[in-house]
């Protein structure tokens, strides 16, 4: 059965990429469409479009664009039901430990960020309240 390939613009829609964003990406390697048409548009399949979103979400966390290619080989490695040599799919799956430690903690540093900004914007808000209510509007 032959898989429905995307263009750029839907997997944009898609993603919630932009399509600089999507050809960066493919400039650096990160993800390579899976197809060209006949008039040489990206083609991408649905196994391009859950790269994507692998890469969207490393990025808010601050991943380096190497860091998301060596989870993205290692997955692809884990995923291709090669055989895998004895303890290899073990050290696999402990890099793996290791970036789900680091977005933990990445995590962490910006539930920390998230709750300082939303005291920053309350205290705002009461500013307001408390000027408006000691100072009446004049006419």
């Amino acid at each position: 059965m032959h898989e429905k390939h995307m263009q750029i613009g839907e997997v944009a829609a898609r993603t919630g990429l932009s399509l600089r964003t999507i050809r960066h990406y493919e400039e650096t390697g990160l993800v390579i469409p899976s197809a060209r048409s006949q008039g040489g548009f990206r083609l991408y399949a649905s196994d391009d479009v859950a790269r994507l979103m692998l890469i969207r979400r490393m990025k808010p966390l601050g991943f380096t664009l190497d860091q998301m290619r060596d989870l993205l080989d290692i997955t692809d490695r884990l995923d291709s039901g090669d055989a895998l040599k004895a303890g290899e799919r073990q050290a696999l799956l402990d890099r793996v430990r290791v970036y789900e430690q680091a977005a933990g903690e990445q995590v962490e540093r910006l539930r920390v960020q998230l709750a300082r900004a939303e005291e920053f914007a309350g205290a705002l808000g009461t500013r307001l309240k408390s000027s408006a209510v000691a100072a009446p509007l004049r006419e």
